[in-house]
């Protein structure tokens, strides 16, 4: 009843790029691609319950949060984010997230 999601990236789907546009671009296909993959074992947004953020610059965490923000309509999961350097395909964002089907306390 748990899925681990580990390095998700801003990446176009099937591709090894980043989607342009900056860090909003890559934070919006990043949580499009967490959506997919949630999707293909039956979960949607509502059953994660912590994500865990990697920036290539705190700076960028404004930007990054509001996107986050707008995927989550019923709560918001634990998380935890820090900074970090040489994320994958240069990335200025990764995730990785926790799902359990039947999440407790989330109504």
């Amino acid at each position: 009843n748990t899925v681990y999601l580990s390095g998700q990236l801003g990446n176009v789907p099937g591709k090894l790029e980043l989607a342009a546009g900056g860090i909003k671009a890559e934070a919006r296909q990043t949580m499009e691609n967490i959506k997919t993959s949630l999707a293909a074992h039956g979960m949607t947004m509502d059953h994660l319950v912590k994500c865990t953020v990697m920036l290539a610059d705190m700076n960028d965490w404004p930007a990054f949060n509001e996107v986050y923000k707008s995927y989550f309509h019923k709560h918001l999961p634990a998380r935890s984010a820090f900074g970090c350097s040489g994320l994958a395909l240069g990335g200025r964002l990764e995730l990785e997230c926790i799902a359990v089907l039947e999440p407790t306390g989330m109504s």
